[in-house]
């Protein structure tokens, strides 16, 4: 499920001839890898996330709290060209530019300060498309991109219940946004706030 359908190239992240990520506890098993990843990044993410500014820097460190008991990189920009399905997200040498472009355009999530649900939903699904297409880690992408959409909902006054997310539809959500139809994952999102 977690490292099913990544494609990275030359890729110092896994132990040498295997797909396995290197790891904190040098687990060598890609299940059992998976589920001490799935099992303490939830239990990471029941606690109080980090404080910050919903900036570039806020970003990074909730995904390091959510994997610093699994990668040594945790919060760190990953530095191998990656895709899924056939898509290639950002390269590594323009991450940084990229983060610094989104984060600079939602102003220290100012711009997600709407009355209006709709509004707000649609700001949000274009800010997470776009968060999503450059999937600045080597792992734990879609986990931090939902924790910090739920920090924005909350500051906002905006709730999601995360809770409610449907993989089954959330994620051809997610597919279609890379393809730059929105639609999909606007809805997704409106389910998740009533």
């Amino acid at each position: 499920m977690i490292f099913e359908g990544y494609d990275a190239f030359n890729d110092p992240y896994v132990y040498p001839g295997t797909s396995v990520l290197k790891n904190l506890l040098d687990i060598q098993d890609v299940q059992t890898l998976e589920a001490f990843e799935i099992e303490i990044s939830t239990l990471r993410a029941e606690e109080a996330l980090p404080a910050g500014h919903l900036d570039v820097a806020h970003y990074c460190s909730v995904h390091h709290h959510l994997f610093q008991d699994v990668y040594a990189w945790a919060g760190t920009y990953r530095t191998v060209r990656t895709a899924k399905g056939g898509n290639m997200f950002c390269y590594p040498e323009h991450i940084s530019t990229q983060m610094d472009q989104l984060f600079g355009s939602i102003k220290n999530g100012s711009i997600f300060q709407i009355q209006k649900t709709e509004d707000f939903v649609r700001r949000l699904a274009e800010f997470l498309a776009e968060l999503n297409a450059i999937h600045p880690f080597r792992e734990g992408n879609g986990r931090t991109q939902l924790a910090f959409i739920g920090l924005i909902a909350e500051t906002f006054k905006q709730p999601l219940q995360l809770e409610r997310l449907n993989r089954e539809t959330f994620i051809p959500a997610m597919i279609r946004s890379f393809n730059s139809d929105l639609n999909p994952l606007i809805a997704e999102l409106m389910l998740l706030r009533s």
